[in-house]
């Protein structure tokens, strides 16, 4: 007995310790390898949600895991991404981009930092209480609040203000306890950067005061900003119907540090772009946040290098995206009782005929989008 439990249940139970070592270790690694982190901002008034979203539709257990981390802006996570160990995705902004490239604060920035897509147009919100206010100039020499010190909403808000030339007195302060302030008339206007429709800012009512003041685009804004207007759709309790609020925006982008091909960063990311890509059209129906449907996975922002694996995924896509019209002309010639060689041998009058026949038989028949082959 004595021989037995010496010899025998220790074997046993070192034996059974060591498989679930190796079991551990395994699941260990697989965590590692399938999760990605991806920074959001402070303010959590878009990236937030959008974050989540990503989260709820594509997390599959420890095959795949997006975990969400709040940042602390738009402009810190161009530097955290670049720097942070443990970092894999970052959201921030086009202008954002162009800031630490003219800064020079990075000085490799263009090699260092790519963009894996533009996800939508980001506004700029100018929000008032006192009714008297109507333009931006009118705040001059008033407490206007940008955000916090090194946030992306500041260094926006004070382009805005310098490129109106108009002077404020700068207040700094998350949008909530902003939002408080103006409330009761401590300071006299908000910036607010923020995707329309913005959740927190459409619970703001106009029967209270509240209003958005028009952000006009001046000359030295274009490049890093681009026209555009907020609706009654977007604010109901700030804009009346059949009115409308010209304002600025930029591009929202995810970017990700350049990793070589062969390294396990890479991969992940490039996980990530498989797992997403494919799904956009999950992202872009309810309860998904509407500015999933500003989405175009092909859009390009202008002087960045995309993303190695997206930008291949797109290739991809595109090529069969043209195989598949090719088989479509093909049947379509079919039906036509022709071949590919009688059409090759046809003019460019009979080819433009023929073509404007194959989409209408594609359309009636197939309702798809063609673009000619």
């Amino acid at each position: 007995m004595t021989l037995a439990g010496s010899f025998g249940i220790p074997l046993l139970g070192s034996a059974a310790h060591a498989q679930a070592q190796t079991t551990t270790r395994v699941s260990v690694d697989k965590i590692n390898a399938n999760t990605l982190t991806l920074l959001t901002t402070g303010s959590g008034l878009t990236f937030g949600p959008l974050a989540a979203d990503l989260a709820t539709v594509l997390n599959d257990g420890d095959n795949f895991r997006l975990l969400p981390v709040q940042g602390h802006s738009a402009y810190q996570n161009v530097r955290d991404v670049r720097y942070l160990r443990g970092i894999d995705m970052g959201f921030t902004r086009s202008n954002i981009l162009g800031h630490w490239r003219r800064s020079g604060e990075i000085p490799d920035v263009n090699d260092k930092i790519v963009y894996i897509l533009k996800v939508f147009n980001e506004e700029e919100n100018l929000i008032v209480k006192d009714p008297n206010i109507t333009s931006i100039e009118q705040l001059r020499g008033k407490k206007v609040n940008f955000n916090q010190v090194g946030s992306g909403t500041q260094m926006s808000a004070q382009d805005i203000f310098s490129a109106h030339k108009v002077q404020i007195e700068e207040t700094n302060l998350r949008e909530g306890d902003a939002l408080e302030k103006l409330k009761n008339g401590e300071i006299a206007g908000v910036v607010a950067t923020a995707g329309k429709p913005s959740p927190v800012l459409r619970r703001l009512k106009g029967s209270e005061g509240y209003h958005i003041v028009p952000i006009p685009l001046t000359n030295t804004m274009i490049g890093d900003y681009f026209p555009s207007t907020l609706e009654h759709t977007d604010y109901p309790d700030m804009i009346a119907e059949g009115q409308t609020v010209d304002t600025v925006a930029s591009s929202a982008i995810m970017i990700c540090y350049n990793w070589p091909k062969n390294s396990d960063h890479y991969r992940r990311v490039e996980k990530f772009v498989n797992a997403f890509f494919p799904k956009l059209a999950e992202f872009q129906k309810p309860p998904r946040h509407e500015k999933w449907k500003e989405t175009v996975l092909s859009a390009s922002i202008t002087g960045w290098k995309r993303f190695d694996a997206a930008e291949e995924w797109l290739r991809n896509d595109r090529e069969q995206e043209l195989n598949a019209k090719r088989d479509q002309f093909k049947e379509f010639l079919a039906t036509r009782n022709s071949t590919i060689d009688r059409a090759k041998s046809m003019t460019e009058a009979d080819r433009n005929q023929l073509f404007e026949e194959f989409v209408k038989w594609v359309n009636k028949g197939k309702s798809a989008a063609i673009a000619r082959p």
